[in-house]
This record gives structure tokens, sequence and C-alpha cells, in this order.
């Protein structure tokens, strides 16, 4: 029997509950969501139901529904479970309808691509939800499982194959856990996105996908990524930004404050999990294999401390710095104005060159996160 990570919005959700709001949780294809809401259903078991909107039937049984024939459908449980919400049209509506006429269930809602589903229910249900975003496991989150002395042992295989649910739970056969994530790659990444405006060339976003997987740690244009596909600028930045939404990847924006040769005007672009990074460009070999140890790491804690940021609860905003000068620091975040840098190095005898960042920016601090002092900064 595999044991179940525990996740740490769990018990935000669970503190959420029964407000007068419905619940809706974000994430990717097979990070856990449904794991996590049948977890949280386990504590009502007779007074709930679950209804899998990937099912025709019950998206049909959901769509354009008075709230009489709604009433039907739920019956008198007190947790209504509704997975792939996405799936249903005009859920929005369905969801105001529910909200506004029966107090007395509490709606639990999940979606895998924030585009679809947020588009659904931004206007219907104003003022009327909570919003919880689930990613793929943390290190944090695997100590409700493994101990700090197999978490470290199984460190420089969580940089290569990532931190999906279902690769974890395959460490123990390596080949098994590859082929795993190749069909999570192949099979459920692109799903959604496809699905978005009629998108219908996968080989365009596999080929955009793969060039931004060999950018990581540096700076993207998204003009030479257009030379590169072969599309237009326009259509790059629209791609990526869907690819955002579906939580494939996220961006770092430069921080500029006070020096003019800041750069202002660039991003960098990180994947949400390593692995997937990883089975985009087809390298599964070990670190003292590997050229890219050192974007790797970065993209690794990067991912890492969003992820505790937001299990957390913590809000910051969260940037990177570069001057024109090539003088940078990997990480930024800005907190009620105060700055925290860092610099990622994955070998514990390399520093940062910040002097000019601590000068520029009065009471502002900068850490070097290696494979020795990284848990600090990841909440372990």
């Amino acid at each position: 029997m595999v044991n179940i990570i525990k996740r740490q919005i769990q018990d935000q959700i669970e503190k959420s509950l029964f407000q007068g709001k419905i619940v809706i949780v974000y994430g990717a294809r097979q990070v856990g969501k449904t794991t996590l809401v049948k977890e949280i259903q386990k504590k009502y078991s007779n007074e709930s139901t679950y209804l899998n909107c990937d099912e025709i039937d019950i998206r049909q049984a959901l769509e354009d529904r008075t709230s009489t024939e709604l009433k039907g459908i739920l019956g008198n449980k007190k947790l209504v479970i509704i997975d792939e919400a996405q799936r249903v049209k005009n859920i929005g509506l369905t969801l105001k309808l529910i909200v506004d006429n029966f107090p007395q269930y509490q709606i639990i809602a999940t979606g895998s691509s924030s585009f679809e589903l947020s588009n659904k229910i931004k206007e219907p249900l104003t003022g009327r939800k909570y919003e919880f975003y689930l990613y793929p496991i943390s290190l944090k989150e695997m100590k409700s499982v493994y101990s700090d002395t197999e978490t470290d042992r199984l460190l420089d295989n969580l940089m290569i194959l990532g931190m999906y649910p279902e690769i974890i739970s395959r460490l123990n056969d390596l080949q098994e856990a590859k082929e795993r994530l190749r069909l999570i790659t192949s099979d459920y990444l692109y799903k959604d996105v496809l699905q978005y405006q009629g998108i219908r060339n996968p080989e365009i976003v596999e080929k955009l996908l793969q060039a931004l997987a060999l950018q990581i740690g540096n700076q993207v244009s998204y003009n030479e990524l257009a030379a590169t596909i072969g599309i237009d600028k326009r259509t790059v930045a629209s791609y990526i930004r869907i690819l955002e939404q579906a939580f494939i990847i996220f961006r770092l924006n430069p921080f500029s404050r006070n020096l003019r040769n800041e750069l202002k005007k660039t991003r960098k672009i990180y994947f949400y999990d390593i692995g997937i990074r990883n089975a985009l460009i087809n390298n599964f070999n070990t670190l003292n294999l590997r050229n890219d140890i050192g974007p790797l790491w970065e993209n690794f804690m990067i991912s890492e401390r969003l992820k505790n940021n937001n299990n957390s609860g913590f809000r910051v905003n969260s940037y990177f710095w570069r001057t024109m000068q090539q003088q940078e620091l990997d990480y930024i975040e800005d907190k009620d104005g105060l700055l925290n840098g860092f610099e990622f190095k994955y070998s514990k005898d390399k520093g940062a060159n910040c002097s000019t960042f601590l000068k520029t920016y009065k009471g502002s601090t900068v850490e070097v996160i290696n494979k020795d002092v990284y848990r600090d900064f990841i909440g372990l």
C-alpha cells in the first residue's frame, strides 16, 4: 500500500468549508487534486458526493439546469465535490445557482486549467468563492512520509524525475518512474492547452516547451523563440500565457527600482515541475553526466520556494535582478518593501557577487542556496 502524502493546503481548505462560499482548487492534471478532495471527503463519509466531470453523463447532468433540477441532482448531501469542473458548459452559472439558493451545500470544485475554469466563473462567482492552488508535491510535504535522511538520499533523483505524486510513488523503480513521466508529459500535459481556443497544433506547443526547457535560468527573448520555432512573436506570447495558466510554466520578471542600468523588459521562465522539463528534452541522465546542473538546481529551488509560499499562505512578489554589466541575482522576494535576494549554486564552494545590489538597496539581504543549506529556504 502506497502512503498518501498529505498536502499542505488541505488544512486551509478545510478551514474555509461551510463559510457560505464555493471552494475552487486549481492545478495541473496529475498533481493530486482528486486525491486531495477525496481525502477531505473521507471526513464527511455519508454526507458527501463526488461528481467526476470527465464523465459525459455527469457533465450533461450539470449543464444548463434550473435550481430545482440541481437540488434533485445533489440530493441531501452536505458536501458536494465537482471534479474537473471546467468541463461543464456554463459551470459558473450552475455554481452561482447552487450557492445562492442552497446555502446548506458546500461545493468544492476542481479545475486543471485556470484559463477555462476561472473564465467561466469570474463574473458569476464574484465574492462567492475561495480559491486555492495545488502544485506538484513539495519537499516539505514529503516529510509526512519520508525522513530527512531519506529525502536527502532522494534529492538527486527528484532533481531529474520531479515531484508528481505518481513519480514519487515509483522512486524504488527508476525506469518505471521515467516511463510514467513520459506518459504524463505526452498524454496529459497538452490536453487542456490544445482544447483551449481551438489550438490544433501540438507540434508548435511542444517545440515551444522544448525551447523553454533549454533556456531555464536564462533570459527569454520572445523574438528569438519566434524565429527558432517559425511563428510570430504575438503567438509566442499567447502560447506562453496559456502554458502559464495551465500550470506548466511560470515567469519571473526583472526587478528594477533605482539603477538606470537595471534590465526592465525581459523575463525568465521556469517549469513548475523539473521532471516535466527533463522529459520534454528527453534527458534523464544522472547529475554527474549533465552539464545543466546549475539551471536544474535553480529551477528546482525556485519552484520549491513558490510551492512553500503558496502552501503556507505567504504573499510575496518574486523577481530576478540583473544589470547591463551582467551583475545579477537569480531570485528576489519583495515583501512589504523588504528585499531578500538569493543565488543558487549546487556546489557549496561558490559564492555570489552582490555588492552592488546590497549597496543600492539598503537593508536588503542576499543568501547563497546550495545543496547543503537549502532546507530553511524551502521551509524544511
